[in-house]
């Protein structure tokens, strides 16, 4: 059985209220969409002009119900927030989108407010119809999304100082790592996922961050950099930034449209590894993203687990904040080659 630690950082959804998502024709016309139960295949939806993604702060586990954090603008701080479902929309132009539902209950059990957690961005100029209801596969896809993961075609140093693309690599390969030299390959995931808004990876273009060639990788991957000036002011020399907090539109950017292949690669414990010359971590696992993992992995997590949580760097890793400037990469190229 998995355990859920006693204290958990808590992590920022942006949500919409349901009442902001209305069936504007079909079995459930102007109501706002609901759980899995009362939602009608083929209904069309349509977001309101005035709608505005929130964030809701949630503290989550291995398994439903999480909690919503204290320091919430939404919801009952401390209330259970369930996962209900996965939603599929088509719109007009057949691309398909997904959604999170998610439940907030009250203390009686009883439900308090539904949220909308959109996958891809929603348009108010769009109606949406609703193609698919999927009650078991939403957790899986909301650990996913917490998962760090490479684009396909990333050049991996390997123990030999080979470089080897992130697809080719299998179970037993051998990767440098920063902390411990080499190590092996304990899984490795793989997903196909549309490219598009926050969603969309990020490119970090050659020499931005001295890397030998663009690096693409999910937006929250976050990137190991040792300064040797504290350029930024974070306080220390080792430091983690996410991807997202880079970007610039110019040397750093998304790269949305389409599908993206993404990697996910799992050590024994969270590592930092070197990916066209950029040190990055591996993916971590905790109590949100082992969900990802498949059920034959269920019988090692007790094993990875400990070793993951002494190893997850969080520590080191840089807030938006400090980040939030137009030269941010550029000051952090400066600061590892002083």
């Amino acid at each position: 059985m998995r355990k859920r630690p006693l204290r958990r950082p808590a992590q920022s959804l942006p949500v919409f209220r349901a009442q902001s998502l209305r069936v504007f024709n079909g079995a459930n016309q102007g109501d706002p969409i609901g759980f899995a139960d009362e939602l009608q295949l083929d209904d069309i939806y349509r977001l309101s002009p005035t709608a505005a993604l929130s964030p809701l702060p949630v503290i989550a586990g291995a398994q439903p119900p999480f909690q919503i954090a204290q320091d919430t603008t939404l919801g009952m701080p401390g209330a259970d927030l369930h996962l209900d479902c996965i939603v599929t929309f088509m719109s007009g132009n057949g691309q398909t989108s997904e959604a999170l539902i998610l439940v907030e209950t009250d203390e009686a059990g009883n439900i308090a407010q539904i949220y909308v957690q959109p996958l891809a961005p929603l348009s108010p100029k769009t109606e949406y119809v609703l193609v698919g209801i999927n009650r078991d596969g939403a957790l899986q896809r909301f650990a996913q999304i917490a998962c760090v993961s490479f684009t396909g075609g990333t050049h991996i140093t390997m123990a030999n100082g080979a470089q080897r693309r992130v697809e080719d690599l299998r179970v037993g390969d051998r990767v440098l790592t920063r902390d411990d030299g080499p190590q092996e390959i304990r899984w490795m995931g793989h997903q196909t996922t549309r490219a598009v808004g926050d969603f969309a990876p990020i490119r970090i273009t050659a020499g931005t961050l001295n890397n030998i060639n663009d690096l693409i990788t999910s937006p929250d991957h976050r990137l190991f950099i040792y300064q040797r000036t504290d350029e930024l002011g974070a306080g220390r020399s080792e430091i983690l930034v996410r991807a997202r907090h880079l970007v610039n539109g110019d040397t750093v950017h998304h790269l949305p449209g389409g599908f993206v292949d993404y990697y996910q690669m799992l050590f024994d414990s969270h590592q930092i590894v070197y990916a066209e010359g950029i040190a990055a971590e591996s993916m971590l696992v905790d109590t949100v993203t082992s969900a990802a993992l498949p059920a034959e992995m269920d019988d090692k997590l007790n094993d990875l687990l400990p070793g993951h949580h002494k190893t997850d760097h969080r520590s080191l890793e840089v807030q938006e904040g400090l980040l939030a400037r137009p030269d941010a990469a550029e000051l952090l190229k400066k600061s590892s080659m002083s």
